[in-house]
């Protein structure tokens, strides 16, 4: 191709270009004025389209509990300490351990009986021979007494049999006293239960050798537990023996219980006075030394109420969505209080008897319209 052909190829592609280009602006304004005259179609109709489909509910009075929040230690109602009562004798045998239950009187250890079986039998030979030295002086006594008139014995003399007479008496009632505390010493060989309960701790070792009150066991009586629940000082007078208490262990037991006392001093530290609430059959399902949370019950009050799901909680505050005219939703900002299995108390901002949103409350915006069915999904 020669430069007089080059040249009057590229003007031709040059005016193609241009009517090109052209024919595009032409085409878009034409569109933009086209997309702004039509009528618009594509709009929702007039109220808009649902945004969300949910269930409602509506605020109930209810009577409800009212509590105080407490905490603290299940500990033993009673506790009772077995000790060696005979002195620097030997376990010979240990009849017990550590959870075992035990009724009153029960056999939990024996010491040895050899050396205070001994001490018995010189107690008694002791006494016989101190009983007979009473006899022996009692005689004489007597026997003066009946030469009394003759004047064979001076007063004096008859004055000495008379006192030793006694004395004789008072010898064989020490004897007597010492030979029932030898009987009693191997009585006490055998450790008995003062009380029916279960061991707690057993600090005995078979073969030891143990001083008197040495101790050897200690037993939870009557397997009984109670929560020691340390109240607040602002709320103690609140307090009344004969409430309910609920709690919960760490390990998920919950227990009911009874409130039986109040400490009447309140700890200068913390500032709080421990609840004694005692736990019926708490023993079977916990341990003592458990640490629990819970609630004392103070008396009912009425509670406006809705399903924790319909209150949204966002950024710290509780809001619900009332429904309104036009199946719209209003926000409406509440304080709220108790909560009771699935319920929530309303303490202020709604209306008892006001419809709100409940299932899919947390997906709307203030003034959204929504689709209303029940809770099978029927719309209303």
């Amino acid at each position: 191709m020669n430069a007089g052909n080059m040249n009057t190829f590229f003007r031709s592609r040059s005016h193609v270009t241009t009517l090109a280009g052209g024919a595009a602006l032409v085409g878009l304004v034409l569109g933009v004025v086209l997309f702004t005259s039509a009528p618009a179609a594509e709009e929702p109709a007039k109220g808009g389209a649902p945004s969300m489909t949910v269930t409602t509910t509506m605020a109930t009075q209810e009577q409800w509990p009212i509590s105080l929040a407490a905490s603290g230690s299940i500990e033993p109602w009673g506790e009772a300490i077995v000790g060696a009562e005979v002195n620097g004798q030997r376990i010979a045998s240990l009849l017990v351990n550590v959870g075992d239950r035990v009724q009153k009187g029960q056999v939990l250890a024996r010491f040895a009986e050899e050396f205070l079986a001994a001490d018995l039998a010189q107690a008694d030979a002791a006494l016989e021979e101190a009983k007979a030295r009473e006899v022996q002086a009692r005689a004489n006594a007597d026997r003066a007494a009946t030469v009394r008139e003759s004047g064979a014995l001076s007063p004096q003399e008859q004055d000495q049999y008379s006192a030793a007479a006694n004395s004789a008496a008072a010898q064989a009632k020490s004897a007597r006293a010492r030979r029932d505390a030898a009987a009693l010493m191997l009585r006490k060989a055998a450790v008995v239960a003062p009380d029916a309960g279960v061991i707690s701790a057993r600090n005995a070792a078979m073969g030891a050798v143990v001083p008197a009150g040495t101790e050897l066991f200690r037993l939870i009586r009557q397997e009984r537990l109670e929560w020691r629940a340390e109240v607040a000082e602002a709320e103690l007078s609140r307090v009344k023996r004969g409430g309910k208490a609920q709690l919960r262990t760490a390990q998920g037991v919950q227990l009911t219980g009874t409130i039986r006392s109040v400490s009447p001093q309140v700890n200068s530290r913390s500032r709080t006075a421990i609840a004694y609430i005692d736990l019926p059959g708490a023993a079977a399902k916990t341990a003592a030394g458990t640490f629990a949370t819970g609630r004392l019950l103070l008396g009912e009050s009425a509670a406006l109420t809705l399903p924790q799901a319909a209150v949204v909680m966002r950024d710290g505050f509780g809001y619900v969505y009332v429904l309104q005219s036009g199946d719209r939703v209003r926000r409406l900002r509440v304080s709220t209080g108790r909560r009771v299995g699935d319920r929530i108390e309303i303490t202020s901002g709604l209306a008892a008897g006001a419809r709100v949103a409940n299932d899919g409350a947390g997906f709307l915006n203030d003034g959204d319209k929504v689709r209303v069915v029940t809770a099978g999904g029927r719309a209303k």
